[in-house]
This record gives C-alpha cells, structure tokens and sequence, in this order.
C-alpha cells in the first residue's frame, strides 16, 4: 500500500469511528510549502478507550501493526501510539491530543483541505511553521524541520496571521528560531 494510499484508508478510518483528528508534521507542510518525501504520517487524535477496538479492527494484523494496549497507554500518558503498514513499510504516528494550551489551540484552528480526492483535516500553515519549529529546537536544532517551517512561511506569505505567530513563538519559546526563519526567508 502506497503511502497516500495509507493515508486515505486511515482518514476514512477515522471518520467513521468519529475520531477527531488533525494531519500534522511532514505531510501537512508539505501540502502546505514544498512536497518532500517522508516515511510516516503525523496526526493529532483526540481518541477515547471506546474507541480504540474499532480503530484497530479496522486495520487487519496480517497487514498492519496496530496494538490496542499501545492506544490505551497513550491516552492515559497523552503521548503516541503507532500503526505500520507491515507490507510498505510507512508507519502513522496518532499523537493524542494533550491538554497544553498550544495544542488546544492548533487543534481548534484546523482546516478541512481536499487532498487524494477525500477531505480532511489539516493543521493550518500556522501552526504547522510553530509545530515545524518547536520540533526544530526539542530535537537539538533540525535543519529539516527549520527548512519544512520556512517553506511554509514562503509559499504561504500574505495568507499568514503573523500577530498568532508571534504570540506562539513567545510562548513556546522559540522567537530566536522564528527571527531566524524570517530573515531568511526569500519572498517575492
């Protein structure tokens, strides 16, 4: 199974069980400022213990890793679970949805974008550029999430709500890595 084609089945997935949910992470900026390859899909949940058995039935054992205790385990800590495809080897990381403040906040501001031929929710440029960067400076300084967060910025220029921006990037505390992206952005 293709990754879009994984990406597909778990949006359908997720709309039928009725799980709030919000693509993030590579893909989004992708769709959002330029295309680049990447072995998982991030999406933000906001998932029940009800309704983990019909996310993991939906997805069958000899085709997928899904493991219910896993999905458990993260909703009680608010932190990951994972499916893979064990035939293509892509892998959806579902992060829950977490009681912080700018996750609240993202989750509440995202957007339905037709993509594949299905909608879905997506994480709006904005936050994808301050998710990009707090990713960048928790993993030490990645140049490919700066470089995903500045083309964001580029493609999406005009479109953006700057005054959100910088009130997150103060908050988050990350204006060193947001000065940075804007003094090397090349707009046109």
């Amino acid at each position: 199974m293709s990754q879009q084609e994984l990406l597909k089945k778990v949006i359908q997935v997720l709309k039928q069980a009725g799980i709030q949910y919000m693509l993030t992470g590579s893909v989004a900026s992708s769709l959002q400022g330029e295309p680049r390859s990447t072995h998982d899909i991030d999406i933000v949940v906001s998932i029940r213990e009800s309704e983990a058995h019909e996310l993991v039935k939906a997805f069958s054992p000899t085709d997928f890793y899904l493991d219910e205790r896993s999905i458990f385990d993260a909703i009680n800590s608010q932190n990951i679970f994972n499916l893979i495809d064990l035939k293509g080897g892509d892998k959806v990381d579902f992060w829950i949805l977490t009681s912080e403040p700018f996750d609240l906040s993202r989750f509440s501001r995202s957007y339905s974008e037709k993509f594949m031929g299905i909608e879905m929710r997506v994480s709006s440029p904005e936050d994808t550029i301050l998710a990009k960067l707090r990713w960048a400076k928790l993993s030490g300084g990645s140049e490919k999430q700066f470089t995903d967060a500045l083309r964001v910025y580029e493609v999406q220029y005009g479109k953006l709500d700057i005054s959100y921006i910088e009130h997150w990037a103060k908050k988050l505390d990350i204006e060193s890595l947001w000065r940075r992206l804007t003094g090397e952005a090349e707009l046109e």
